[in-house]
């Protein structure tokens, strides 16, 4: 008598396949029972749940989708070790310099050529302010050399530069970190038309978000510090929600710093909010203008050594 073993060893594949490994041989004694597998195999029930995307989009998984739009930044957040984060908040639509002089020229060119209209002559007005302002872009681009350079050196991700993601200012704040190869993040998100990440985020730091909230909810979680460059709709959605966290303490304080103080001080009448008896004198303590990227930095950092949380332990 053969004696195996006391182990015997388990193949990982089976040699003889069970019995649901192959297709019933019924079926090809009953036609109807062919054209019913065929039917259980193109019904959307038969999908695995992940690779359902109909089911995955349905209003009863919006939960799940919340939080799959969440864990998934938080996870690489937490594995690069990035703890604090410098927000950067500013125009779309402010470009560096020589490209901003560039889109002007053409604007000029089309009035010599075509003439001039009351819609040309709105662009080239427009074109010239956003000239005006594309200092900030050179500013944004400074001030995000000196959250690289700063700490232990450009590989140091305990504090990090933190943009949307997109052009114009954001870009800007990216590339000034790629400047000095540190790493900067970028939270994108999906909109109806496509939107391009700027090049200068770190390729595994930036994200695509769907749902708005949770992006912003990743905006202020490890936020340190709030930088607002001279921007628009978007720009004054993240400013006031920010500020209300603030206000109400719904957060702890942190700095928040207005880049062009003649330009907020026209778009955003806050004495005339206090005025008006809607918010206190307090509130307007929240923020404070700076001219310059070192004048926002340098501020950032004394901030936080007077209230005792050093960016740097």
């Amino acid at each position: 008598m053969h004696k195996k073993h006391p182990y015997h060893p388990i193949h990982k594949k089976r040699e003889t396949k069970l019995p649901w490994q192959s297709p019933p041989k019924s079926i090809e004694l009953d036609p109807r029972a062919k054209e019913n597998l065929k039917a259980i195999f193109h019904s959307p029930t038969y999908k695995k749940a992940l690779d359902d995307k109909e089911f995955l989009l349905e209003e009863a998984t919006l939960p799940i989708r919340l939080e799959l739009d969440y864990l998934k930044v938080e996870e690489v957040l937490q594995r690069f070790g990035i703890k604090k984060t410098i927000v950067v908040y500013g125009s779309t639509r402010i470009v560096e310099p020589k490209l901003a002089q560039m889109k002007l020229e053409n604007i000029e060119s089309e009035i010599k050529n075509r003439g001039s209209s009351k819609a040309l002559e709105k662009k080239l007005q427009r074109a010239k302010k956003i000239l005006q302002k594309s200092k900030y872009y050179d500013m944004a681009r400074e001030f995000g050399k000196l959250v690289g350079k700063a700490g232990k050196g450009p590989q140091d991700n305990s504090v990090t530069l933190m943009t949307g993601g997109g052009p114009g200012i954001m870009e800007a704040a990216n590339r000034g970190a790629f400047d000095v190869g540190a790493n900067s993040i970028g939270l994108n998100i999906t909109l109806p038309h496509e939107q391009f990440p700027n090049p200068y985020i770190t390729p595994n730091l930036c994200f695509l978000f769907h749902y708005f909230a949770i992006r912003k909810l990743h905006f202020m979680k490890r936020a340190c510090a709030l930088v607002i460059f001279p921007g628009g709709y978007g720009t004054l959605d993240e400013l006031f929600e920010a500020l209300t966290l603030i206000q109400t303490r719904k957060i702890a304080p942190i700095p928040v710093v207005f880049v062009g103080e003649e330009y907020w001080s026209r778009v955003v009448d806050f004495e005339a909010l206090e005025d008006e008896g809607v918010i206190d004198s307090e509130d307007r303590d929240i923020f404070w203008y700076a001219n310059s990227a070192k004048e926002a930095w340098e501020g950032i950092v004394e901030w936080h050594e007077e209230n005792g949380t050093p960016l740097y332990r």
